[in-house]
């Protein structure tokens, strides 16, 4: 009987053991990923100032979207900078950009997309207790209005901003535009988003955007951009920082610009 008590207390302590070793191995593996984050996290901020310094730096602000490649400790990091008046602005898009938005992305029909547009554009000129109009301070302002449901919002949050230039945000500079807001100028139609986007990849002059309605675009210039920093993890998956800025305005800390939004996600690699 003690031979078997025995047995069992060091079974139960091999059990134990390897649990806890388990366990600890987890946490090493946690503490990794989220230290590597950071770092990358770090390097993708080096990156993007880099590329706003040689954008300050030129008397010429690019009007369409531009990649490249920035180094920074050896390592390069790709970089996209595009205006900000390729996104749809929510605090300036007209009723008709809007009611397309829902239409062509967000899926709805005809009529149930120019109420939601309409009830969008109450939403935001909807007076505050000072008077003035509330505005939409970020994307996430679109779920409260009636209608809009995660799912909706989900489809809708890539394509629009609420950093429009100054100046407002009527229309859509199509050479910056991602390729689900090209849709919605071409009313869903893809093959001339896509084809669009081909011009742009390839460096072309003269870009046709004729299929797009005339009144909802324009290539103007601004001084507010967007840019993305994507940085290579270790598994194969990329960090992407991004930061929206306005070149137009001095920071506190000295910089030609000042940063209005950030952000951080993390890309698993594909399968």
């Amino acid at each position: 009987m003690a031979m078997i008590a025995v047995l069992w207390v060091v079974a139960a302590l091999s059990i134990l053991v390897t649990g806890m070793s388990r366990a600890t191995r987890g946490e090493i593996r946690a503490v990794s990923a989220q230290s590597q984050a950071v770092q990358s996290q770090a390097i993708g901020d080096a990156a993007i100032t880099l590329a706003l310094q040689e954008l300050t730096s030129n008397p010429t602000r690019p009007s369409r979207g531009v990649t490249g490649t920035m180094s920074y400790r050896g390592l390069p990091v790709p970089v996209q900078l595009a205006p900000l008046n390729g996104w749809i602005d929510l605090n300036g898009a007209s009723l008709a950009l809007l009611a397309r938005l829902y239409q062509f992305a967000g899926g709805l029909g005809p009529d149930a997309a120019q109420q939601l547009a309409q009830s969008t554009i109450e939403a935001r000129e909807k007076k505050d207790w000072r008077g003035q109009a509330e505005r939409f301070e970020a994307p996430e302002d679109l779920l409260r209005i009636p209608g809009v449901g995660y799912d909706l919002y989900a489809r809708l949050s890539p394509l629009v901003t609420v950093y429009g230039s100054t100046g407002g945000g009527a229309r859509v500079n199509p050479l910056a535009a991602p390729l689900g807001v090209l849709m919605v100028l071409a009313n869903g139609d893809e093959a001339v988003a896509r084809r669009i986007v081909q011009q742009r990849e390839a460096g072309a002059e003269g870009i046709d955007t004729t299929s797009l309605d005339a009144s909802l675009v324009s290539v103007s210039s601004v001084r507010r951009y967007r840019v993305e920093a994507a940085v290579p993890l270790s598994d194969g998956g990329v960090v992407r920082v991004a930061r929206i800025v306005d070149v137009g305005a001095s920071a506190r800390d000295g910089l030609a610009w000042r940063t209005l939004h950030a952000e951080r996600s993390i890309e698993p690699m594909s399968r």
